[in-house]
């Protein structure tokens, strides 16, 4: 894959508790994460799906998340939902344009920033069940239907975005451009 040229088109931090995330002007990247976000940490504790059984402390591999706006209007159409989804309401850190398959980039691939910041991709973000309820509290269809706690599931899987770690640390601003390098294997690795 070639590099790709993309736009920040918002950022956001989450306090502690919360699914969703408040909007910010830019994000101070440290290698630990966001500074002010709930998930800056070098460790995490394991989940119920996790390799590690639940509740073991290891390393953080989401120290930050990011939607694209495209990604976002897909579900939203899918969803059949009357109000806009915003990367905020998925308690994502980043909002990109011109990314229509974020959540398709392979682990490895860097994200960088004017700053000099570095963000690489860990993988992708499935959609979860509680993000699903919260979803389903706070929007409506244009139908006028209810939606179910696992609509968001099914309209949001491979295009719920991409997690990672801070590579280099730095400001990622609102409005920035970012060159997105996409892994790719080196032609001297053999199986």
């Amino acid at each position: 894959m070639r590099k790709i040229t993309a736009k920040v088109v918002s950022v956001y931090l989450g306090s502690p508790g919360e699914l969703g995330k408040e909007p910010r002007p830019f994000l101070q990247a440290e290698l630990d994460g966001f500074v002010g976000d709930r998930h800056k940490s070098y460790s995490r504790q394991a989940w119920v799906g996790d390799k590690q059984p639940e509740g073991t402390s290891r390393r953080n591999e989401r120290q930050w998340s990011a939607v694209s706006v495209e990604e976002l209007a897909e579900i939203q159409r899918t969803m059949d939902l009357k109000e806009p989804l915003t990367a905020a309401s998925l308690g994502a850190n980043i909002c990109l344009s011109g990314v229509p398959h974020l959540s398709r980039l392979p682990k490895g691939t860097i994200l960088i920033f004017p700053s000099g910041a570095e963000l690489m991709v860990e993988e992708y973000n499935p959609p979860c069940l509680s993000m699903g309820r919260e979803l389903a509290s706070i929007h409506t269809t244009n139908s006028g239907q209810p939606i179910q706690d696992t609509a968001f599931s099914k309209a949001a899987h491979y295009s719920r975005g991409v997690v990672g770690v801070v590579e280099v640390a730095g400001i990622i601003n609102a409005g920035d451009d970012v060159t997105i390098k996409p892994y790719a294997r080196p032609k001297w690795a053999t199986l």
